[in-house]
């Protein structure tokens, strides 16, 4: 039987949950014996293992420096896929719940690099991670941009950055939503930029950003962008390296379906190359890379099984 791959899950507890908007919930979570937790970088995430199944990816929004809990705000989504509304609905204090490491993050560690941050709603999430991060190293070259409709998310974390002239709040009650292409301004090498928002606000984002570096921009997607269909998708073989397996994957069908339906557990949870739970290091052949999540260095090793597929007839893993 080919060896499953370990899947690595954090025993955690619900500590703490507080209202944080409308719709909006706060989610504390730690060791359930006051262990540290493992340490994420500035606008990491993690996924929660729900109770009924579910695995769903949330940004952490507390200073990595905290290393005694994660805390993740949730936006109840009535029309979503479920998960929100079991956390809002049904999680309560001291319910056990199982989390990834955590993976992603912000690179916040060159000094002569300002942050321009554009958060759409609960997108900011991530980017209270990363100005917590900067706060704390005595940096202040940053500003957040915050669009939303009415009191923002999270207001809370967020009035003492507008106060302090590090945070714009854009009401689209009162006022329509900017232009992004004034707003990032023309390509600089002292900027990073980072946009998380709906997908609407992605698409302009990325259209205003067409003339930058890619390692200066970085794009946390609420939910995967449309996948079409290539026309083509061809079947190849793909190599287990460690078992010296080798699976048959007809055109059209995912590296991942492939992967599970042989009893290899490889975590998932968006399904479309946006999260990164389902990275798996290849070792030789030609994959195609179809994810918004790795770097163009990190595509030399590494693939998301989710949404990769094959150029060549044999694709090798580290599996």
């Amino acid at each position: 039987m080919t060896p499953r791959r370990p899947i690595t899950t954090i025993r955690t507890v619900i500590t703490a949950i507080s209202p944080s908007g409308h719709d909006v919930k706060l989610f504390a979570l730690a060791d359930p014996e006051g262990w540290d937790l493992p340490p994420f970088k500035p606008g990491g995430h993690i996924d929660l293992h729900l109770p009924d199944g579910q695995v769903r990816t949330y940004s952490l929004c507390n200073d990595p420096a905290e290393h005694d809990r994660y805390l993740v705000a949730v936006k109840r989504d009535a029309s979503g896929r479920g998960g929100s509304i079991l956390l809002h609905d049904q999680i309560r204090i001291g319910q056990e719940i199982g989390v990834s490491l955590p993976r992603g993050g912000l690179d916040l560690a060159d000094p002569a690099i300002s942050h321009k941050f554009v958060a759409g709603g609960i997108g900011v999430t991530p980017f209270l991670s990363a100005v917590a991060a900067l706060q704390r190293a005595g940096r202040s070259d940053f500003t957040l941009h915050l669009v939303a409709r009415g009191t923002p998310p999270l207001a809370d974390l967020i009035t003492p950055l507008v106060e302090a002239g590090q945070a714009v709040l854009h009401d689209t009650r009162t006022r329509a939503r900017p232009d992004l292409a004034v707003l990032v301004g023309p390509p600089r090498d002292d900027i990073a930029l980072a946009c998380c928002g709906p997908p609407g606000m992605i698409e302009d984002f990325e259209k205003a950003t067409t003339a930058w570096s890619p390692e200066r921009l970085h794009i946390e997607y609420f939910v995967p962008p449309a996948l079409p269909a290539s026309p083509d998708a061809r079947s190849y073989t793909l190599v287990l390296a460690r078992t010296e397996t080798e699976i048959d994957v007809p055109a059209g069908d995912t590296m991942l379906d492939a992967l599970q339906a042989h009893g290899i557990d490889v975590p998932t949870s968006c399904g479309g190359g946006i999260c990164g739970a389902c990275h798996v290091e290849w070792l030789a052949g030609t994959p195609i890379h179809r994810d918004r999540v790795l770097t163009p260095a990190q595509r030399e090793r590494t693939l998301m099984a989710c949404v990769a597929t094959s150029a060549a007839d044999r694709l090798t893993l580290d599996l």
